[in-house]
């Protein structure tokens, strides 16, 4: 499966953010997406998300060589500050989004079966959600995602704010589903997209370029990296 970005534009006013981005996305890989504060990150995020429309351009899925256009239903899309009903439980939260998706959740299993895959502990599973942890209610956040089973998982700066322990299960996680979806991982912490993701993508000069990691060791990858930044920045 692959996630086919054609040829996508988006202005704000004179601003061009997107200019005509073409690159495709293959399942089974985690894929960093860095780029400069204001390069357009979530602009892409969002237009994938469908969030706002594009000026020109599409977004297809192709599978088993047929090409579809891309829906709502393909994304999963994960944001840096959880947004979760405080008022209610991390198990009736789950119950409710299980309810209100039944028909489309493929291989439903046990609440519990959800919480032991998190690692959210027996203990807290009742609790309310306002009492939850930022790292607790991202991880529900991303977890609601995951049950969704959506084609392609966006990931908007998941993991800046938990703690090592909670970050590293996140990371161990990310590479467990990784073949069952097209994962795009925006972060501005480069030595996390480089131990994390299996490909490196910059978005510059409002389109996307992948960096080889191939025959590179991490110094390397860093090195391509800052620079491509810095001729951003030079450009701007």
């Amino acid at each position: 499966m692959k996630l086919i970005v054609s040829d996508v534009k988006k202005n704000f006013g004179a601003k061009e953010v997107l200019k005509g981005i073409n690159f495709e996305f293959e399942k089974g890989s985690i894929y960093g997406l860095l780029g400069r504060n204001g390069a357009g990150k979530t602009t892409f995020f969002n237009a994938l998300n469908k969030d706002i429309d594009v000026d020109d351009g599409k977004f297809y899925i192709q599978e088993n060589n047929i090409k579809r256009d891309l829906t709502i239903d393909d994304i999963g899309y994960v944001i840096s500050v959880p947004t979760v009903p405080e008022f209610l439980t991390g198990r009736e939260f789950l119950k409710f989004f299980i309810d209100i998706n039944k028909e489309k959740i493929k291989n439903l299993k046990s609440i519990d079966e959800y919480f032991d895959f998190m690692k959210i502990d027996v203990e807290d599973r009742d609790k309310l959600l306002k009492d939850y942890s930022h790292g607790m209610k991202n991880k529900m956040q991303m977890l609601i995602n995951i049950i969704a089973n959506p084609n392609v998982l966006l990931l908007d700066e998941p993991l800046t704010s938990l703690d090592v322990v909670v970050a590293e299960e996140m990371k161990e996680m990310l590479r467990e589903i990784k073949q069952d979806h097209i994962i795009i991982f925006s972060t501005h912490i480069m030595d996390l997209a480089v131990s994390l993701c299996d490909e490196i993508v910059i978005l510059s000069h409002g389109v996307l370029e992948k960096v080889d990691k191939n025959n590179l060791d991490d110094k390397e990858v860093k090195t391509k990296i800052i620079e491509a930044l810095k001729e951003e920045e030079y450009h701007d």
